[in-house]
């Protein structure tokens, strides 16, 4: 009897672990999409998604320095030939 509750006392140890680790990646996965959907609506204007008042974007643009080096990143990486006309008439 002492083996079979060792036993599920290992096999509840290993769901409760689990389940911890699978809710961290839902939760740092929500925490991504978020942050692409924050910036969306503060960078939308560039992509023709009205964009909320801009003393808010003043406000918040400094929380948004990781978002903004990753579309940086993702531009460079990109063949973009949007990117190169707009590169072209210095729209930054």
């Amino acid at each position: 009897m002492g083996k079979l509750m060792e036993n599920i006392k290992d096999f509840l140890k290993g769901f409760r672990e689990s389940f911890r680790d699978q809710s961290t990646e839902y939760i740092e996965f929500e925490e991504r999409e978020l942050e692409n959907v924050f910036a969306l609506v503060l960078m939308g204007s560039f992509v023709g998604i009205p964009s909320p008042p801009t003393t808010l974007v003043i406000r918040v643009m400094p929380h948004m320095l990781r978002e903004i080096y990753v579309m940086q990143q993702r531009a460079a990486s990109m063949d973009d030939i949007f990117g190169e006309i707009a590169g072209m008439f210095d729209i930054d």
